[in-house]
């Protein structure tokens, strides 16, 4: 059960040195196969940061979009790309503590039972955002969960742990990566929530704002909803 660990980047090479290391540090014991690093067609010294850490962690992958594209792409484009059966996905700002990435792959193997169709999704245990975010994102949460009864109380929380072709095997749209829990669960997959970390952006400046997310989110809400309608788990088949 080899790991990919993926991860969308615009313009965080202020946080991405530290962070690359903290993974690799972290995940010293576990299986991993890569450390992806998505770079979403950033204008900043991403590019050259990569190209140096690359020399001295072996483990360092990186792909770079000809044109920004958006956090589901970068992760769609890593995770189909991926070596390992499994992957990780954090944010590129340093807020998921890659310290938690034992503890998701240790739930993983608990409850992965025969064909390991699990997501183990984080939750954060408590906000390090400003008031404006946090409210907006808990009002957020709560309309999601209402409307597409996922179980999961904080879809935004980017760390989780999933099969990649459970991934790939979901209908690719933009802001899909808000979704995931609620798209796996109506195919079938396991979902496991494990309460995890979350530390305050020291570096740089949060790519989103609160009426960019308000009005896709609504325009995403009604479309998934009726997805969920017309997706359900695949057949099983039996062979004589």
């Amino acid at each position: 059960m080899n790991l990919s660990i993926v991860v969308p980047a615009f313009n965080e090479a202020e946080n991405l040195e530290s962070l690359v290391r903290e993974i690799a540090k972290a995940t010293a014991a576990l299986p991993v196969a890569e450390i992806m690093i998505v770079d979403d067609c950033s204008d900043d010294d991403t590019a050259a940061l990569l190209a140096k850490l690359k020399k001295e962690i072996p483990l360092l992958r990186y792909i770079r979009h000809v044109e920004r594209s958006g956090q589901s792409t970068a992760l769609w484009n890593g995770i189909a790309r991926a070596k390992g059966i499994l992957v990780v996905t954090l944010d590129g700002d340093g807020q998921n503590d890659p310290a938690d990435i034992p503890l998701l792959f240790d739930q993983y193997k608990k409850q992965a039972g025969t064909d390991g169709r699990v997501l183990v999704a984080g939750q954060r245990r408590k906000r390090h955002d400003n008031l404006v975010r946090r409210l907006s994102s808990r009002g957020a949460n709560f309309i999601r969960s209402s409307i597409l009864r996922d179980g999961v109380r904080d879809t935004g929380c980017s760390l989780k742990l999933f099969r990649r072709d459970d991934f790939t095997a979901l209908p690719f749209f933009n802001h899909l990566h808000r979704f995931i829990p609620a798209l796996m669960k109506a195919r079938g997959v396991q979902i496991v929530l494990v309460d995890v970390s979350h530390r305050p952006r020291l570096r740089g400046v949060s790519k989103y704002g609160f009426w960019d997310r308000l009005w896709v989110g609504i325009a995403d809400l009604i479309g998934v909803r009726w997805l969920l309608f017309r997706l359900k788990p695949p057949t099983g088949v039996l062979e004589p």
